[in-house]
């Protein structure tokens, strides 16, 4: 037995902001900036409940629950927990997440491509990008016992130095926010509902699980009794809230970009790009794609891993290895990289982000509950939140 250490700890901490830190996350705290303008503090709270405060739940949770994300779905009853299952690994996977990083990558880092080819947005140079980049995730997760160094000691702290570079010139850079014309109340509403998109909870759910299951195997070679499981919940928390409160601190300085050097600029999937040229000119560009291509890297690693895994071993039953499990998962997210940015962003605004997420917030509460105060329920909450949220998105 391995014993954990503070560079372990700080390693897992940055591995976990790194995985939750990415494609959708270079565009929504710039939208709820350019939301928010003067009253940038009162949407950042409002983002902060689900973008920030949510994962951190999600994290609890699956502590709790030992990394088994089976187990922890599993209390919704059998098939109604392995359909659950299913669908946050389309989500997650090639049916929205996987694809939205691609895409995001491609508007981002295309530009400073030296070939043309892989410059445009036509379905050609969508697809060819879709391969290079998912070739490179392919190289990144290939062994799946490396991630968390991977991630903690390469790819975070190149993507924390580029994002921060960014924001601190920005605050010292900041005039006048942008005008809005929207009431606080409403700003905080609006704010919190753009935080579902970041759809962290989901991911957060399936990284512990992943997290906690590489730690056992490179500590304890899978030979973990109640003992180690307690110290490895501790140290899971402590390792979450370096990560949760990094992604905080970076959430915020976003949403001043946002709201401070957002003048003039579309709210689309290209703002973080056109602020950082107008922060930093021309230097921008280095920045601008270094912060991109490791905030969709590490987001697109850990995700990859997560389905190679589910497909390897509840799909195939092992019939397969890890390595073909991951090729199959690569290969499945090309078609709806190849739609575009404006596209993926389309559907994650949709009913499928705006039922299933509070299905799976309801669920975590309940799950957390039933650990720690003994709270029973769970079928008939989550039952009444579809009802709501189905009624709330279609009727109201």
């Amino acid at each position: 037995m391995n014993k954990l250490n503070k560079f372990d700890l700080i390693a897992t901490g940055l591995a976990i902001f790194s995985m939750l830190f990415g494609a959708g996350n270079l565009v929504y705290p710039i939208k709820v900036g350019l939301l928010s303008g003067k009253h940038n503090l009162i949407g950042f709270l409002g983002f902060l409940i689900t973008a920030v405060l949510l994962p951190l739940m999600g994290l609890v949770a699956m502590i709790l629950y030992n990394g088994n994300y089976k187990e922890f779905f599993g209390r919704l009853g059998k098939t109604a927990g392995k359909i659950m299952i299913a669908i946050c690994m389309i989500i997650i996977g090639p049916g929205l997440v996987i694809p939205r990083i691609v895409s995001v990558a491609q508007v981002m880092i295309a530009p400073f491509l030296p070939f043309a080819a892989l410059q445009g947005q036509g379905v050609l140079s969508l697809f060819l990008f879709s391969i290079i980049f998912l070739g490179i995730t392919f190289l990144g997760s290939v062994k799946e016992n490396n991630i968390v160094n991977l991630l903690g000691y390469v790819i975070s702290p190149i993507l924390l130095i580029s994002l921060v570079t960014v924001i601190v010139k920005g605050l010292l850079t900041a005039q006048t926010a942008v005008q809005v014309t929207e009431t606080p109340t409403q700003i905080f509403k609006k704010s919190m509902l753009i935080g579902y998109g970041t759809l962290d909870l989901l991911g957060t759910i399936f990284f512990a699980s992943i997290i906690i299951t590489i730690i056992i195997h490179k500590m304890y070679k899978d030979r973990c009794n109640s003992i180690c499981l307690k110290k490895l919940a501790f140290f899971g928390l402590k390792a979450g809230a370096i990560g949760v409160s990094l992604l905080a601190i970076i959430y915020f300085g976003m949403s001043f970009l946002g709201a401070y050097h957002g003048h003039g600029i579309v709210d689309n999937g290209q703002a973080f790009k056109d602020i950082v040229f107008k922060i930093i000119g021309r230097y921008g560009a280095a920045i601008l794609g270094t912060a991109a291509l490791m905030a969709c890297l590490s987001t697109s690693i850990g995700l990859s891993a997560v389905g190679a895994e589910y497909i390897q071993k509840d799909v195939f039953k092992n019939k397969i290895g890890y390595i073909a499990s991951l090729i199959l998962v690569l290969i499945a997210s090309i078609p709806l990289s190849t739609y575009g940015l404006n596209k993926v962003l389309e559907i994650t605004g949709g009913p499928l982000v705006f039922i299933g997420y509070p299905l799976l917030i309801a669920l975590t509460l309940c799950n957390i509950l039933y650990k720690l105060f003994g709270f029973k329920y769970v079928k008939t909450p989550v039952l009444v939140t579809f009802i709501i949220a189905f009624a709330s998105y279609y009727i109201f």
